[in-house]
């Protein structure tokens, strides 16, 4: 098949996206299909092409996507482009899209998961991976999807949404610790644990660099984990151990910060409540194709969902492949399920 990898865009995970994109353009390629990776917001220059079929014979990564610390403003991001310009999709990007059978969207956090482009790409009639524009958008706001998850009965920790307009002076229905975050943002950018007014403050103030809303949760203590389901079948949980601090932006990128145990030490009952609420998770939410569902495990092993994650990262260091590589799938094999898993979906006449 001929598959456009969309990635980078103008989002702050862009060099994420941009790590994930590459390996899954290699990935694909090694299963035989005619796959290009595309910058979305830098797009692709089609002066001289005058067959577009013949982009697809280009794997067009870079050399090498280390994927850097630093957090990229709007302005660090419209200066990669020649132009001027700062609209979304660069030159060529549709017209590519149009042309490819399925676009595999590689793209994180911003207009990547919050189903703008696969509102776009759905007006257009282009096929792509993931889940639909609705179900995107949901849970990308994390305030819309945790009340959705409460009225379903599925556990998460008390929270409260903060707007920028009211000031970061608020005081919380429940007790220090706490964690602020953008309501709509992902690989922890923005987010910070506040252990006093203070700290609270300057949390909320941190988060509204990224977002006019920031979601203030319950602290929860206990033991990280993530699972995913791709195509309806649960992966096996993956437990996250941080060597010191939390798992920031840093520990999910960087190696040596972050051991990753998977299968992780559980009971069977307990893992498989696990993947039954993350599998019901997905459910309510709309979710298609393949997610990544958040847990936290209680002393008294209560389980909480932090949040899903409608595009899981499929870098190096991702926690989705690790999982899959668990299961016995590879990651070449993990990517093509992953199409041939939305291609029966659309097949089937469903996408949201």
């Amino acid at each position: 098949m001929k598959i456009c990898v969309l990635a980078g865009g103008r989002s702050t995970e862009r060099n994420v996206s941009l790590s994930s994109g590459t390996r899954i353009t290699k990935a694909l390629r090694t299963k035989g299909h005619d796959a290009t990776l595309i910058d979305l917001f830098l797009g692709y220059d089609l002066s001289g092409v005058t067959d577009i079929n013949t982009v697809f014979q280009d794997a067009n990564i870079p050399d090498s996507m280390a994927i850097s610390d630093a957090v990229l403003t709007d302005d660090d991001i419209n200066a990669l482009r020649t132009d001027g310009s700062t609209q979304l999709f660069g030159p060529g990007v549709l017209e590519i899209a149009k042309a490819a059978d399925i676009v595999y969207l590689a793209l994180h956090g911003g207009d990547g998961e919050n189903g703008k482009v696969q509102a776009y790409l759905d007006l257009n009639n282009i096929r792509y991976t993931g889940s639909g524009a609705l179900a995107s958008g949901i849970t990308m706001n994390k305030v819309i999807s945790k009340k959705i998850m409460l009225q379903s009965d599925i556990p998460t920790a008390a929270f409260k949404e903060v707007l920028r307009v009211d000031g970061p002076q608020q005081v919380m229905p429940f007790g220090f610790p706490m964690i602020v975050k953008p309501t709509s943002g992902g690989s922890s950018v923005g987010m910070t644990i506040a252990q006093n007014q203070a700290e609270l403050e300057a949390g909320l103030k941190e988060a509204f660099r990224f977002d006019p809303s920031a979601i203030v949760e319950q602290y929860i203590t206990g033991r990280e984990f993530s699972l995913g389901v791709v195509n309806g079948h649960a992966l096996p949980a993956i437990e996250i151990k941080v060597h010191d601090g939390w798992y920031d932006f840093e520990h999910k990128f960087q190696p040596g910060h972050t051991d990753f145990v998977t299968p992780p030490d559980l009971d069977t009952e307990t893992h498989k409540r696990m993947q039954d609420i993350a599998i019901r998770t997905m459910d309510v939410l709309e979710l298609q194709n393949y997610a990544r569902m958040d847990f936290l495990l209680d002393e008294d092993n209560n389980l909480f969902v932090i949040e899903a994650n409608n595009l899981p990262g499929m870098t190096p260091l991702s926690l989705l492949p690790q999982e899959a590589e668990a299961d016995g799938t590879s990651y070449e094999d993990l990517v093509d399920a992953i199409v041939a898993g939305k291609i029966a979906l659309y097949d089937q006449g469903m996408n949201n």
